[in-house]
């Protein structure tokens, strides 16, 4: 990976993916392009000068002769920041997705990030359920921001909203979201560690794994876990001030790996101590530390939401 000198003629470098590429090698006439994105990572509009000495047709020139990143086939490692084009050039603000932690059954982790038991020894709902157990606390609840990644008992979930955040436009004007609504969402996580499942724990089918062993869902309301935000108050359920569009709502399920060996961890991960469910703050545990993306299909807005993958060392 390198820089290409920009300071001179328009470039254009593009090239496949990894799975473009593989689906080329096929040769059975499978491969199309049928559509593309455009990102703009290494550009920082802050350079922007108004105040040029030569003119208006300076004020943009340090950012045209920004050198740019030559294009690579890992999908993963780029394209997190996507352009869109839009016809009404009045358009003051621009939805986003949040991450709704106003929900108890949606906040984090005291940690920072989402928790997901890969085991039910770990959740506290194997038979013996032991104290070593982190998934429940001393009272018998469910701690807040850990995922029931096998049995899926746990209510907690992950919730992202979208909308216009700002107060300046009223929730209560909805109409201000048409043609703003993200019905359509990707979803990329890790396919060593886990997979992406509805609210009751059913398997959301994925449209292709790469070579990075990433998981690329797309999903819409036919999945379940995509609905429309009707609420127009402002409760303090919400995380949207302003207009509201789709809410995104899923758990994500432990791997076959992760459930039933340590190898991962071992490789990828580490350990620390947590608090069990005997209330001693020196249960000790393993983990590995991941993301997983959330882009909206309209928008182009992306989210990047910190998941912890665990398992209690009980020898």
């Amino acid at each position: 990976m390198g820089f290409l000198d920009n300071s001179g003629d328009i470039i254009l470098d593009a090239v496949l993916t990894d799975h473009g590429r593989k689906v080329l090698a096929k040769g059975d006439g499978s491969f199309q392009i049928t559509k593309f994105a455009i990102g703009d990572e290494e550009i920082d509009y802050s350079l922007y000068n108004l105040n040029h000495a030569s003119g208006s047709a300076y004020y943009d020139l340090e950012i045209l002769q920004t050198p740019v990143l030559e294009a690579f086939t890992n999908n993963g490692s780029t394209m997190k920041t996507k352009l869109v084009s839009y016809d009404n050039d009045r358009i003051l603000y621009l939805p986003v997705l949040k991450l709704n932690k106003n929900l108890s059954e949606t906040k984090q982790h005291t940690s920072g990030s989402f928790m997901v038991a890969v085991d039910q020894e770990t959740e506290g709902t194997d038979a013996a359920q032991t104290s070593a157990a982190i998934g429940i606390n001393s009272a018998g609840e469910h701690v807040q921001g850990i995922l029931f990644g096998v049995s899926f008992e746990s209510s907690n979930s992950i919730r992202v909203d979208q909308g216009l955040d700002t107060i300046e436009v009223s929730p209560q004007n909805p109409g201000l979201m048409q043609g703003f609504v993200d019905d359509m969402y990707i979803i990329q996580i890790d396919n060593r560690l886990g997979r992406i499942v509805d609210l009751n724990g059913a398997r959301i089918g994925e449209d292709f794994i790469d070579d990075d062993d990433i998981a690329n869902y797309t999903v819409s309301y036919s999945s379940g876990i995509v609905s429309n935000n009707p609420d127009t108050t402002k409760s303090s359920t919400q995380t949207i001030a302003g207009p509201r569009g789709t809410v995104l709502n899923f758990k994500i399920a432990a791997s076959l790996d992760l459930n039933t060996s340590t190898y991962l961890f071992d490789k990828m991960g580490s350990t620390t101590v947590m608090v069990n469910k005997a209330g001693v703050a020196t249960q000790s545990v393993r983990y590995i530390d991941s993301i997983v993306r959330v882009t909206g299909m309209q928008s182009g807005y992306s989210l990047d939401i910190p998941v912890r993958f665990i398992k209690t060392v009980t020898t």
